[in-house]
């Protein structure tokens, strides 16, 4: 069964909205600044933080619970993305173009959710009666919100978190038990990640700068993506304008090498790739680019850059790398990288990354500093995280 993406909604450093965002791609310009945090009371509070003009000022509740910015977030790009696949629009949308609403699922990843709300009831106090609020609930808000009445699921596992929840959305397709899935990802400030990654030394004092020979860490930033995924058969039948791409293949493995350090020799990492190209059917040459996980710490590029060497060859496609525009957006980042693969191929072009340093020999990977024509009717797509968890997904033109 075919799953199409049908809608976008984004927000990011870039601004809000998928115009913003792709214009952000295509200028290939951007720098963190210093989190906009009283307390960040550590050596490099650097975030690529969603702009103060564009944060969501309502709603503050859902259902009487207090939301934090990460519900926020993600209740922003809701109502974009069902906008845009013409199944609602404006804040106060439902989801009356759907004839069952029960079948429309909610999937929506987050390392920390909304733990930035916690942080600050714990310094400044919650407001007087405040209830008790949840921490992973903008799945669940945003059903509550548009009235999707299936499966709101929350996916946890760190920074691939958004990559497994758009896996997971397309099996509820393909096995029937959806038609329509609003699925991604969100992340918004939080004290806590941004102290521990602080702690692990992990944190480069400038800017996320994946592949340079210079890199130093990452640097984290905040987003929120969310994907209209439906079956071809439901779109068709709806009449749905806009088929941004179809999601073909996906990819799951897990090498618990260690806590936080990628398994250096990539084996799992290379099963994740192989397995989502065998599930979409496609060979390494349809690939015509790639958003890699790249986050600009010194193992993970290398890494990545051998396996998909090993995996595509060594003139293998052009990388897109999204993190050196909008930083390491967590378990956000995944849902993003798709987001931004599905404009690749709906606009046929690779936009430039933000121009590196030095090139990183051992990292030899083709990072273009001017737009390129997609060659190829695929883009790959990579997300790893803590654990070993890897995810990797194909991203296909909707006609192949």
């Amino acid at each position: 069964m075919t799953v199409l993406i049908t809608g976008l909604g984004v927000l990011s450093c870039t601004g809000a909205g998928t115009d913003a965002f792709w214009a952000g791609m295509r200028a290939a310009r951007s720098a963190p600044r210093r989190a906009a945090d009283p307390h960040a009371d550590m050596e490099h509070p650097l975030m690529y933080s969603v702009p103060d003009a564009d944060v969501p000022a309502d709603p503050a509740e859902c259902d009487g619970l207090p939301l934090g910015d990460a519900s926020r977030y993600a209740l922003a790009a809701a109502a974009e993305a069902l906008a845009d696949a013409g199944l609602g629009a404006g804040p106060d949308a439902t989801l009356d173009a759907v004839a069952d609403p029960s079948r429309v699922a909610v999937v929506v990843g987050t390392g920390m959710g909304d733990s930035g709300l916690h942080e600050r009831w714990h310094l400044d106090g919650a407001p007087p009666g405040t209830r008790w609020a949840p921490v992973f609930s903008p799945a669940a808000v945003i059903g509550a919100r548009f009235g999707a009445s299936g499966a709101n699921t929350s996916v946890s596992n760190a920074c691939a978190a958004s990559g497994f929840g758009l896996s997971i959305a397309a099996d509820l397709i393909r096995s029937g038990e959806a038609d329509v899935v609003i699925a991604g990802g969100v992340e918004a400030y939080s004290r806590v990640a941004l102290g521990c990654f602080n702690r692990l030394g992990a944190i480069d004092p400038l800017r996320c700068r994946p592949f340079d020979r210079e890199r130093a860490g990452t640097v984290f930033g905040e987003g929120a993506a969310i994907l209209v995924l439906e079956s071809a058969e439901h779109a068709e039948a709806r009449g749905a304008a806009k088929r941004y791409a179809a999601l073909a293949g996906a990819g799951w493995s897990c090498d618990a090498y260690h806590s936080t350090a990628p398994e250096p020799g990539g084996g799992q990492i290379a099963r994740a790739m192989r397995q989502a190209l065998d599930d979409a059917g496609i060979k390494p040459a349809d690939v015509g680019a790639v958003i890699p996980h790249g986050t600009g710490t010194q193992l993970n590029d290398v890494v990545e850059s051998g396996v998909l060497t090993e995996v595509l060859g060594p003139e293998g496609p052009p990388l897109y790398s999204l993190k050196a525009l909008v930083g390491h957006t967590g378990g956000a980042a995944g849902a993003l990288a798709a987001l931004a693969g599905a404009l690749i191929i709906a606009n046929r072009q690779i936009p430039p990354s933000v121009p590196r340093g030095e090139p990183d020999p051992r990292c030899p990977v083709l990072l273009p500093d001017a737009p390129v024509p997609l060659e190829g009717s695929s883009v790959l797509v990579n997300a790893y995280a803590f654990g070993g968890n890897n995810v990797s997904l194909v991203l296909q033109e909707a006609g192949s």
